[in-house]
């Protein structure tokens, strides 16, 4: 007998049971000490990410107008 392939349940999101063997798996990977600075150093990398893409971090590298330069070759008449 044909059985179409919409009747056939898909993968859905995972359980809770599925996110707390996750969490564990992660836990045993990287060690409990390791999770604040892995967490840190993704949330420096999407505020970033974030930046680059706002264009602020381009804004930041360029000097400000105020600020103190070289003197240039026109007061040398």
């Amino acid at each position: 007998m044909y059985t179409p392939l919409l009747s056939v349940p898909l993968i859905g999101m995972p359980g809770l049971w599925e996110w707390i063997l996750i969490g564990l798996a992660i836990v045993i990977f990287f060690g409990a000490s390791k999770l604040p600075k892995l967490g840190k150093g993704l949330g420096e990398g999407i505020r970033n990410f974030k930046d680059g893409i706002k264009g602020e971090a381009d804004e930041e590298a360029l000097p400000a107008e105020g600020g103190t330069t070289a003197p240039s070759d026109d007061s040398k008449n």
